[in-house]
C-alpha cells in the first residue's frame, strides 16, 4: 500500500492572533519490506544539528557523506535565512568540508516559501537579515519592488531617531527617496507649506525574512505601517479600533522564541521579536495582530519542505542532479498549501534539536523525529516543571533523543539494514 499524505490548504483560523494554515493529514500505514536507498529520506535541521554558529558539529560530515554514497534523499530544513539558498549551501558545505557539495535545490530555509507570494504582493518591505543580503534574495524570488526598513530611514530620517546606521551604510544600502517613493514631509515642512515632492506610495505587505538586526527601528516602521491608512507610510488608518485588521498583511518567516548559538545560553530569535510586534499593535488597537506565520513546526511548511524532498528525490532516480538544478533554477518553488498527492517514502525523518519547532512539526506531520543534544535541547527537559505545565507545546521524538546527528542517523541507517 502507498503511503499518501493528503495535506490540503483548507482554510484559515486564527489562534490568538496568529493566522494558522489549517490542513488535514491521512496516512495510512504500509508493510514492512526490503527498503530501497530512495524509500526512505532525511530532513536535516542545520543550527544545534549540523552547525552551532560557524563551527561543524561532530559527526556532521560523516553523516552527510553516508546518505550521499548511499544516494537516500535529504535535505536541509532550517528556520534561518537572510541569504539566498545558493549561498547558504555554499556555506554549509565549506563548513562542513564536504567532497560533495549539498545542491541549492536540497534546502528549504524559513523564507524559501515566500516564492509562492510573488503573485500577489509587489511591492513588499522585506526586514531582517544582514547588509543588503535580503533585498537580493526577494528579487531573485521575483518580488518586483523591494524596500527595506533602510529605505524608509533615508528617506525620513526622523522616523527613528535612534538607528543603528551611520552615513556610510545609508550611501550603501538604501536606494534613493525619489525610487523608493517614500518620501513623508516632516512637522517643519508641513507648517511651512513645503510639499514640493509626490506623496509615498503604498506597500503592499511586510515579510519579516530573518532576524532584525535593529529592533528599534523594525517595531517602529512595522508598527506605523501595520496601523497605517492602506500601507502608506506616515498615514494612520481610520477604522483600526474597529475592525482590529492591519493596515496591510504581515508574514514571519518563523516563529522561534529562541536559538542555540556559541553562548551558553540560547538566544532570542524571531519569535520574540514577533512577541513585541503583536504586544505594541494590541496596546495601540485593543485587537491581536492576525499575521501569517510560516517555519517550523506550521503544518503548510512541512508539506512545502516534502514537496521538496521528493522532488530531489526524483533527481537521484534520474542520476542527472546537474540538469536538474539549472531547470528548476537550482531551488524548489512550490504553491503554499499544494497537497503531496502521492508520498513515494516508506519513512521520513526530521532530525532536530528543538522539541518546539523540529519535533513536533514533524510529529504533527506524520514524520519519524530524532532529538539531538547539540543545540537547544538540554538532558532533563521532558521532566522539567516546563515541559509539564505546556506539554502541548513541544514534541517527543518517536526514534529517541542522540548524543549528536550521527547517532540517530547511523541507528535509522542499521536497523534499516543500509550499513
Amino acid at each position: 500500500m502507498i503511503r499518501i499524505v493528503t495535506n490540503r490548504y483548507q482554510s484559515l483560523r486564527y489562534v490568538n492572533g496568529l493566522k494558522r494554515l489549517k490542513f488535514q493529514s491521512i496516512i495510512p500505514k504500509r508493510q514492512l519490506s526490503q527498503l530501497s536507498p530512495n524509500d526512505i529520506g532525511f530532513s536535516f535541521d542545520i543550527d544545534g544539528v549540523l552547525l552551532r554558529g560557524k563551527d561543524s558539529i561532530e559527526g556532521a560530515n560523516e553523516t552527510i557523506t553516508k546518505l550521499q554514497e548511499l544516494r537516500i534523499p535529504f535535505i536541509l530544513f532550517t528556520n534561518g535565512g537572510g541569504v539566498s539558498e545558493s549561498d547558504r549551501v555554499k556555506f554549509i558545505s565549506g563548513k562542513l568540508k564536504l567532497d560533495k557539495p549539498i545542491e541549492p535545490s536540497q534546502i528549504v530555509q524559513s523564507h524559501t516559501p515566500f516564492k509562492s507570494l510573488t503573485s500577489k504582493h509587489k511591492r513588499i518591505l522585506a526586514v531582517g537579515g544582514p547588509k543588503d543580503n535580503v533585498r537580493q534574495v526577494a528579487h531573485s524570488y521575483g518580488f518586483e519592488e523591494v524596500l527595506r526598513p533602510i529605505d524608509i530611514i533615508k528617506a525620513n530620517p526622523d522616523i527613528w531617531p535612534f538607528h543603528k546606521y551611520d552615513k556610510s551604510e545609508i550611501d550603501k544600502y538604501a536606494i534613493d527617496p525619489e525610487e523608493s517613493k517614500l518620501r513623508v514631509p516632516t512637522r517643519s515642512e508641513i507648517k511651512k507649506n513645503e510639499l514640493h515632492f509626490q506623496d509615498p506610495e503604498p506597500i503592499d505587505s511586510i515579510m519579516v525574512f530573518n532576524d532584525s538586526r535593529d529592533m528599534g527601528s523594525d517595531i517602529q516602521i512595522i508598527i506605523d505601517l501595520l496601523t497605517s491608512d492602506k500601507g502608506i507610510i506616515g498615514t494612520i488608518g481610520s477604522n483600526l479600533n474597529d475592525s482590529g485588521k492591519p493596515s496591510i498583511p504581515i508574514f514571519f518567516s518563523n516563529n522561534d522564541f529562541v536559538w542555540a548559538t556559541e553562548f551558553k545560553l540560547n538566544r532570542f530569535g524571531q519569535g520574540a521579536f514577533k512577541i513585541l510586534i503583536d504586544s505594541l499593535f494590541k496596546k495601540i488597537t485593543n485587537h491581536e495582530l492576525q499575521s501569517t506565520v510560516l517555519g517550523k513546526p506550521e503544518l503548510v511548511t512541512y508539506s512545502y519542505a516534502h514537496h521538496c524532498l521528493i522532488d530531489y528525490r526524483n533527481t537521484l532516480i534520474s542520476q542527472n542532479v546537474e540538469n536538474f538544478s539549472k531547470d528548476h533554477l537550482v531551488d524548489c518553488k512550490f504553491e503554499l498549501g499544494d497537497k503531496v498527492k502521492v508520498d513515494p517514502f516508506k519513512h521520513i525523518y526530521m532530525i532536530g534539536d528543538n522539541p518546539a519547532s523540529d519535533i513536533i512539526g514533524a510529529n504533527n506531520y506524520g514524520w519519524e523525529s530524532i532529538l539531538v543534544k547539540t543545540g537547544v535541547y538540554q538532558d532533563g527537559f521532558f521532566q522539567s516543571s516546563q515541559f509539564m505545565n505546556d506539554s502541548n507545546s513541544y514534541g517527543k521524538p518517536t526514534i529517541g533523543v542522540f548524543d549528536n546527528v550521527k547517532q540517530g542517523v547511523f541507528k535509522v541507517l542499521k536497523d534499516n539494514k543500509f550499513i
